[in-house]
């Protein structure tokens, strides 16, 4: 099987090549080939198979052409600018989180109809839009608030239309946001999640935007990992006007997640949070639904976290070895 990562060198995909590594299989099928495409070279990886890793512009003329070349057989669809950017940079936002998108889309149909790749798209809960139920239904409308859901939305609606029409086999994964995301802080609205609880275990002041109050729907990167694996295995249900799910999270508020990190970490931690209201966080956040039932993808076997200590824990395990600072 051959494996094209667009998105390689962003958290998600590292992770996902790293699983792939590990594993050496998708499913019964061996991996034997993989690209890791992003703006940037990712990481060298020891892996049992080999992986040709590029650079380049994902939007450019040419470069969706260029990547399907080798006829990949999966498609892990992960490209992306994040929310705050996006939100305040209009142009780059639809350049890089639509157009590459769309001409990635034309340019498998262009291949004609012997190649018919399995695509999954990484969407979001952001192509959700106010007013919300207190748990969202899997059957409820897209209204989003924000230009990165308005683009995630835009890209479920033409993916629905390319498996319709049988260009190819697509599934797209509507995001919980991602809980707790290791290295530096970026530029997502929804970073101060992952910053309230990453930068305190490792000893450094974290800032707090929003209220505690604020509740949210979250999953640890080994969930997102495994909803990619499932989502490439999976045999696909025969709904081809719409196959885009919201993926299983936990809803917490800002509160109950300190109280966590509290209980799993003790109270150093939670002493290194500082609150500092931000509106212009605080009102992208206004806008981002709360909880969901995620019945459907539950039933075609999505799994994650149930509790928040389990996704604190997991940190802890993955990035910080086991230890963090008390």
């Amino acid at each position: 099987m051959h494996v094209l990562i667009i998105g390689a060198a962003g958290m998600v995909g590292r992770k996902f090549l790293a699983r792939l590594a590990a594993d050496g299989a998708l499913g019964e099928r061996a991996v034997d080939r993989v690209t890791a495409y992003d703006c940037v070279t990712a990481d060298p990886l020891d892996a049992p198979f080999p992986v040709e890793t590029i650079a380049g512009d994902f939007p450019a003329d040419g470069e969706a052409e260029r990547l399907i070349a080798g006829r990949p057989d999966l498609i892990v669809h992960l490209a992306a600018i994040v929310s705050g950017e996006a939100e305040q940079d209009f142009d780059k936002g639809y350049r890089i989180n639509l157009d590459g998108s769309l001409k990635l889309l034309a340019a498998i149909r262009a291949a004609g109809e012997r190649y018919r790749p399995r695509l999954v798209f990484a969407s979001s809960i952001a192509v959700y839009g106010a007013p919300f139920p207190d748990t969202i239904p899997d059957s409820y409308f897209h209204t989003p608030l924000t230009s990165y859901g308005t683009q995630k939305a835009i890209t479920e609606l033409l993916l629905h239309d390319y498996v319709r029409k049988g260009f190819l086999d697509g599934i797209g994964l509507r995001l919980p946001t991602i809980v707790v995301r290791p290295g530096a802080p970026n530029k997502a609205a929804s970073g101060f999640f992952s910053n309230i609880l990453r930068e305190p275990l490792a000893g450094r002041e974290a800032v707090l935007p929003v209220p505690d109050t604020v509740r949210h729907w979250m999953a640890s990167p080994r969930a997102a990992v495994g909803f990619l694996v499932h989502a490439a295995t999976m045999g696909l249900p025969d709904d081809v006007n719409g196959r885009s799910y919201a993926m299983p999270g936990h809803a917490a508020t800002v509160g109950e997640m300190i109280a966590a990190l509290e209980r799993v970490a003790g109270p150093g931690p939670v002493g290194r949070i500082r609150r500092e209201p931000d509106p212009f966080v605080a009102g992208i956040v206004a806008g981002w639904p709360q909880a969901f039932e995620a019945k459907v993808a539950q039933a075609l076997g999505f799994e994650a976290e149930s509790d928040m200590d389990t996704i604190i824990r997991i940190h802890i395990e993955d990035e910080l070895g086991g230890s963090f600072v008390a």
